[in-house]
């Protein structure tokens, strides 16, 4: 019997709802989800690698249903991919904009390694506005954000903030 391994890739600064639902729903195509915790420096990092994984790690241990595994990297995506033998990598679509750059990224990818497909998944409609990057934004202009992530998240996130304007 085949062990299907999927991974999911993002940098989760932070960890959103949205995340959560691909997340849930991702985990129920394969046998294995790998969450793979990556830093993307042009995003301007929040939090930590390690901050992240932990957030991450926290966040998925109240699905019980599925096996799930959270790791870091720093490489290429299907050089990850490879590296947990996974055949598939699992994105979450929120709307067109998302669409066409994972269409691109899908298809650098593919040439990079066939072996491994991509499955998009759209995210849930109630979800669809959500982007960590416009979380992080509204908590700095002292907005509320406890519609977007879950209450340790935004106690984590709002902590933050308050240290970056110390």
């Amino acid at each position: 019997m085949t062990h299907r391994i999927g991974v999911y890739p993002g940098t989760f600064d932070p960890i959103t709802l949205g995340h959560m639902d691909i997340i849930r729903r991702g985990a129920k195509l394969v046998d294995m989800l790998v969450i793979g915790v990556t830093t993307n420096a042009a995003k301007s990092p929040m939090f930590s690698d390690d901050e992240r994984i932990a957030m991450v790690e926290r966040e998925v241990a109240s699905i019980g249903d599925a096996t799930i595994r959270v790791v870091g990297f720093n490489s290429l995506l299907m050089d990850f991919a490879e590296s947990v033998g996974a055949s598939t990598v699992i994105r979450g679509i929120r709307g067109v904009t998302d669409f066409e750059y994972e269409y691109q990224l899908t298809g650098m990818n593919r040439q990079l390694n066939n072996r491994v497909e991509t499955v998009f998944l759209m995210a849930d409609v109630a979800l669809q506005p959500i982007a960590s990057r416009l979380v992080k934004e509204i908590a700095l202009y002292g907005g509320e954000i406890g519609k977007f992530v879950t209450p340790p998240i935004r106690d984590e996130v709002v902590a933050r903030v308050a240290e970056k304007k110390g």
